[in-house]
């Protein structure tokens, strides 16, 4: 705001102070500061106010602000359109009237410690040192000058750090308990998003790269973003409407905000003052739009960087009606950011980890051996979620002489790339053991000693039926795995009694194998522990669960295998608790020539 003679402000009030005026407020504040000047000198206010670390402001008989300095602005928070022209009643200093007031009746300085001036919620600092000056003209109190001191009191000044300290500490905890709860890359940007609102900011958005991405700061010119996160205040909502949605692409054109966020590798404050720097700083048209619609006054742009790479941005807006963005609000973003990028990597790390096993493990039980023409088969394998937990489940086929048809389903403990490669190293080990001709036991018990060897393999349950329709046989041997189920016409669903011995891996032995008839329409249905357990359910109570289902005899057994995950997997949209693996074999009517 620049003074003049001739300006006429509201009721015919002068819009500013003279050349004398602002040259004795000038000579007043240097004298403050125990230096001698020229007060004479009629270029001293504009050059003098300006330049000053001191903020400075001038306030008129009514107590209208007239003037301030930038350092005034930097000092408290507070913009120049949120004063100038205002009553000092209805700003900040609502609480330093009074002394104002004392300082055009007597014309004596006073000097006192904001804490803070306007009462709880102000936005001006406590722990400011300020002194009011009465402005003379004329031999008259005119005014008052109100200077911000950068030297406050050193206990004030202490008790305020500490206080922000505090309450730093105290938002980095909660962000902590609510950023990053899973270890999923969208949902843990969407808690950095609604974390931010209204905390810190009225509008906030998160962008990350695509995973196959590879950036770094300053080296980013036009690189696709995917929106991960919108959130905003309730009065916004129709405002931002325009912006890019979660799981759109964007892009920060050169000379923004966040482009230059991007080059630097440092957070990027931005108080556009115009309509035009308001257009430069947001990341295109249609955003400078939005923010304009919105009302944005503020940005602050927060590079995302974890382990030294670049994945990411943080961007926060403040309305018309907020404090503008200060560089203590960089370093307590940017804390918060640093915080959030490592739980973003840890995401996308993890999910990048489960979607290889997930590959994996679907690429092996994508072909399973084949087995005589006497025998009919089925499978399925449903991994737990999406592709969050992969674990070790596997079945296999083997084609033995005779007729025979080895019909394997296994278990590994654990989740993740390391039970996926176990699972394969148990497959292709059973395929060499089983082409031996071992019985089902002698099966299980060289595998066992196999595993046992490699120390750090996973112990993992398996059982195995050995078909032989030629003599109308089932011979079984399990390792510590879930009963078969035996579904027959007519007949209710029936759990097969076998000897179980201990798991594979641990080198104990002892498998024993039982018999049973192989008769013709009956099915066989063998399952991992994911298609009957519920956590806080005894097994017991899940087996019975699947011997009461009633399950299809006849008609194709891929109807058979849909029933019984309807039936007793998650139920439409639920994710599974653990992987899923199902086999049922039938055997197939001979026919004659």
């Amino acid at each position: 705001m620049r003074f003049g003679r001739g300006r006429r402000g509201k009721r015919g009030t002068p819009a500013g102070a003279d050349d004398a005026a602002l040259t004795a407020a000038a000579a007043a504040l240097v004298g403050s500061a125990d230096t001698t000047t020229d007060s004479d000198r009629p270029d001293l206010p504009g050059g003098l106010l300006g330049a000053l670390p001191a903020g400075v402001a001038l306030l008129d008989a009514e107590l209208r602000w007239l003037y301030v300095n930038p350092a005034f602005t930097t000092a408290t928070g507070l913009r120049r359109t949120d004063l100038l022209g205002r009553s000092a009643q209805a700003t900040a200093f609502a609480g330093a009237v009074s002394t104002l007031r004392r300082v055009l009746a007597d014309g004596r300085d006073r000097e006192c410690t904001t804490g803070a001036p306007g009462g709880p919620g102000s936005p001006v600092p406590s722990g400011l040192r300020v002194r009011y000056r009465p402005l003379s003209a004329g031999g008259r109190v005119t005014g008052v000058v109100v200077v911000v001191l950068d030297d406050p009191d050193p206990v004030q000044e202490l008790r305020r750090e500490l206080a922000q300290a505090r309450t730093r500490l105290a938002l980095l905890e909660s962000a902590a308990e609510r950023i990053g709860t899973t270890l999923d890359v969208d949902t843990t940007c969407a808690e950095l998003a609604a974390f931010a609102v209204p905390r810190l900011a009225g509008l906030a958005t998160v962008d990350v790269l695509p995973p196959d991405a590879e950036a770094r700061t300053g080296r980013t010119p036009g690189q696709r973003f995917h929106r991960a996160a919108l959130d905003c205040a309730d009065g916004l909502r129709t405002a931002v409407d325009r912006l890019p949605r979660p799981g759109e692409s964007v892009r920060h054109r050169e000379g923004s905000a966040a482009a230059r966020a991007l080059a630097s590798g440092v957070a990027v404050l931005v108080a556009p003052r115009t309509v035009e720097e308001l257009a430069g700083a947001a990341p295109d048209r249609a955003s400078a739009a939005v923010y304009r619609t919105a009302g944005v006054a503020s940005l602050l742009v927060v590079p995302l960087t974890a382990r030294g790479r670049l994945i990411g941005l943080l961007t926060l807006a403040r309305t018309a009606g907020s404090p503008g963005f200060g560089p203590d609000d960089a370093v307590l973003v940017g804390d918060l950011a640093a915080r959030a990028a490592t739980g973003i990597d840890n995401a996308r790390r993890y999910s990048r980890s489960q979607g290889i096993a997930l590959d994996l493990q679907r690429a092996l039980l994508s072909e399973p051996g084949h087995p005589h023409q006497n025998l009919e088969l089925a499978s399925r394998y449903r991994p737990s979620g999406s592709s969050s937990v992969v674990g070790g489940d596997w079945y296999e086929t083997v084609r033995l002489p005779f007729g025979r048809t080895l019909l394997v389903m296994g278990d590994v403990m654990g989740h993740g790339v390391e039970a996926a490669v176990d699972m394969s190293n148990y497959r292709a080990t059973l395929r060499d053991v089983a082409g031996t001709d071992l019985p089902p036991h002698r099966i299980l018990r060289q595998l066992d000693a196999v595993i046992a060897a490699n120390e750090s393999a996973r112990p993992a349950t398996c059982l195995l039926a050995l078909a032989d329709p030629g003599r109308g046989r089932w011979t079984f041997s399990s390792a510590g795995h879930l009963p078969p189920a035996l579904i027959a016409p007519g007949r209710p669903t029936e759990l097969l009694r076998i000897p179980t011995g201990p798991p594979l891996g641990t080198g104990f032995g002892g498998y024993e194998q039982a018999g049973r008839d192989l008769l013709p329409g009956e099915t066989l249905l063998l399952y991992t522990d994911g298609l009957v357990e519920r956590r806080g359910e005894d097994i017991d109570a899940s087996l019975a669960r699947l011997a009461a289902l009633r399950l299809p005899a006849a008609g194709p057994l891929d109807e058979l295998l849909d029933a019984a995950l309807r039936g007793l997997g998650p139920r439409p949209g639920s994710p599974a608790e653990d992987d899923i693996a199902v086999l049922a074999a039938r055997p197939r009517p001979r026919t004659r020539a």
